[in-house]
């Protein structure tokens, strides 16, 4: 199968597009034909070896754990899905070989949950990683309750989108930071924009002066420097950036694949709660410019990449 892979750590220009093995479906996984992938921080942060000390890389690696498309064949001990069913996975096992870059993917079973019916496959596949980490972080870690008010870092991007609209349905007055030009779109997903950079704790103090009852950092750094003190006298923090956060009371969370979550993220699309922003998309064949992009740390939402079986069929005939 085609497919996106890197046979070394490094920047984008290590991304490759040819030929790679077809993936082996054992009894606990689902052959998905690949319609989108999404691009998430993570992948080039794999892709440059941060993760080295945590995921063991067998080379060659084809990158990314989001996916949306449909089933080709589940494996022997897996009765949830049939041949044809369309599904979205956050597939992420514990070393990094077998991504969702590819016309194919053998994806374990408790990644997939079936996709949301009103969501494009493009942005179906935008959901499972940054739609599990801000439905976990909300609901399991920081226990968001209705009446709290929620403070979210990077309320435009891929996580913080998602989590603005989480925290509206579960009741909260949830602001967050974001540049100028995306307050607007953050007001769209039922939050409270304010501009992120120098003198951000005066202004978060002066919508919130008793301080937030719950903070979602996605940023790390100084930013969660500053988040540390915009806290109430029993405010909860929450990192997915940052490890540093324990110092400060808080704690860090690390996304792991869930069913069962996906599964209710995907009702929660369904029931138009939750909606998902595409950016921009790029044929699979250059994903390297994907990556590029997502390095920037500036998107809107997410970006995707896609497969096009309409030309593969059309090459095969």
């Amino acid at each position: 199968m085609k497919a996106i892979s890197y046979s070394r750590y490094g920047g984008p220009d290590a991304l490759a597009f040819g030929e790679v093995r077809d993936p082996k479906v054992g009894p606990d996984s689902v052959l998905v034909k690949v319609r989108a992938a999404a691009v998430n921080p993570v992948d080039w942060k794999a892709r440059e070896g941060y993760l080295d000390g945590v995921l063991e890389a067998a080379f060659p690696v084809v990158p990314g754990w989001d996916v949306s498309g449909v089933v080709v064949r589940p494996g022997v001990a897996v009765p949830e899905f049939d041949v044809g069913d369309e599904v979205i996975g956050y597939v992420r096992e514990d070393f990094l070989s077998r991504g969702t870059f590819a016309e194919y993917v053998a994806a374990p079973v408790r990644t997939l949950a079936r996709k949301p019916r009103n969501l494009s496959f493009e942005e179906a596949a935008g959901l499972p990683l940054a739609g599990l980490t801000a439905y976990q972080v909300l609901t399991k870690v920081l226990d968001v309750k209705r009446g709290e008010t929620v403070l979210v870092h990077a309320a435009a991007g891929g996580v913080g989108s998602l989590a603005v609209q989480l925290g509206v349905h579960l009741g909260a007055r949830v602001i967050g930071t974001a540049s100028e030009h995306n307050h607007d779109f953050v007001r769209s997903l039922g939050g409270e924009p304010v501009t992120y950079g120098e003198g951000l704790g005066e202004r978060v103090r002066g919508l919130v002066p008793g301080g937030v009852d719950a903070l979602f950092d996605t940023v790390g750094g100084d930013t969660l420097k500053v988040s540390a003190n915009l806290l109430a006298p029993e405010g909860r923090l929450v990192s997915i950036a940052d490890g540093d956060v324990v110092n400060y009371g808080g704690r860090y969370h690390f996304v792991r694949p869930d069913a069962q979550d996906l599964q209710r993220l995907s009702e929660l699309a369904e029931q138009g709660v939750v909606s998902v922003h595409v950016s921009e998309t790029f044929p699979l064949e250059r994903a390297a410019d994907a990556h590029r992009l997502s390095q920037e740390g500036r998107t809107r939402g997410k970006i995707v990449v896609t497969v096009d079986w309409e030309t593969e069929s059309a090459e095969s005939t």
